[in-house]
């Protein structure tokens, strides 16, 4: 029987960015001349803010259809190959099953996820109120569906609607 995954939120970790140096080398190795860019986001990468210990990598590629063909040696260091796991234009990886450790999301250089997701990275560290907002948020939704990621993600969406307006209007007057 398989065991259901815990929603975890546990405060900032002085740990989370030697993790992603050490996965952003080995990752390097893997794809070579294919990887263009990576970038620690999510929350683990927002100093301060309460995040699920999971590190977060974005890696920016030349060509998305070739990254299939390093599923085995994604599997060779521990990550599950997932896809696009319901974003098209991205292929995803995870590590560590229900213990989860490390989310890889690749896209091809161009995609607009790439820039929306370092726009909501860089407002969070500049704005260090709302990232403490939303790790708050993220603090109590985990403790009130501990098992229930689903609704720990829905309960997460106005605030994100919210952050990634305001990071788009911030990142266009900088």
């Amino acid at each position: 029987m398989e065991t259901r995954r815990k929603v975890e939120v546990v405060p900032y970790s002085s740990t989370w960015l030697p993790a992603f140096q050490k996965e952003e080398t080995t990752l390097r190795t893997i794809f070579g001349e294919e990887l263009l860019e990576v970038h620690h986001i999510g929350s683990t990468s927002v100093v301060g803010m309460s995040a699920k210990p999971v590190i977060d990598l974005l890696l920016v590629v030349r060509s998305i259809s070739r990254i299939d063909e390093w599923n085995d040696s994604m599997c060779g260091i521990g990550y599950e190959a997932k896809g696009e796991n319901g974003i098209e234009g991205r292929r995803y990886f995870q590590k560590g099953g229900n213990a989860r450790s490390h989310h890889v999301h690749v896209f091809e250089e161009g995609s607009p996820a790439i820039a929306r997701h370092l726009v909501f990275r860089d407002f969070l560290r500049v704005h260090p109120a709302r990232a403490m907002e939303y790790g708050a948020l993220k603090t109590r939704l985990a403790t009130q569906y501990p098992y229930d990621i689903e609704k720990y993600i829905d309960g997460k969406s106005d605030i994100i609607r919210r952050i990634e307006c305001d990071a788009l209007l911030w990142s266009r007057k900088r």
